[in-house]
């Protein structure tokens, strides 16, 4: 993480740990299913990974204080999107960009990053994509790294950061899973 636009980028960890289970665990509220029905988003992966972290960044609407997606950490992001182990979950409506994430990838490990949303419920669309798309790819861990209470509502258990460790070293060594 960035401390502003053009700060300082440090490497953090959250204790408690914050992830979202991949199995029965993961809850999706019947309303919020019926709501992302109706809007009729279309979810696409990896086709504008650029627009999603720089709308994650948000430079243009956030005090430099509140910003943690550096100028400098975006061709980085950029550069591992393309080596295949950054990606993006994008929502669309009527052909424009309106939600998304993005996180890395590593064996059956999927360590989201961020998420933004233009139009209500749109990033919540593109993480039950996510968490469906690694169910069917037999992923084992969604960190998301802090505790929220937006995130609670899906089912987020807190962990410690040893345990983190020990599923994430557990996950490397799942090499033959893409996303």
């Amino acid at each position: 993480m960035a401390e502003g636009r053009h700060g300082h980028i440090g490497f953090y960890y959250y204790e408690p740990r914050g992830i979202l289970p991949l199995d029965e665990r993961f809850k999706v509220r019947k309303s919020l299913r019926q709501a992302i029905r109706k809007a009729a988003f279309e979810i696409r992966f990896d086709t504008a990974f650029e627009d999603v972290i720089r709308n994650c960044a948000r430079h243009a609407v956030l005090p430099d204080a509140e910003v943690w997606i550096s100028e400098e950490m975006i061709p980085i992001y950029l550069e591992l999107h393309r080596l295949g182990i950054a990606h993006s979950v994008e929502t669309w409506k009527d052909s424009k960009l309106v939600g998304g994430l993005y996180g890395l990838g590593f064996g059956s490990a999927f360590c989201g990053e961020s998420m933004f949303s233009h139009t209500h419920n749109a990033s919540q669309a593109a993480l039950i994509a996510l968490v469906d798309h690694l169910r069917k790819r037999d992923y084992t861990l969604l960190d998301a790294q802090m505790v929220t209470e937006h995130l609670q509502q899906f089912g987020m258990i807190s962990i410690s950061q040893k345990d983190y460790l020990q599923q994430f070293h557990e996950a490397l060594e799942n090499i033959d899973v893409t996303f």
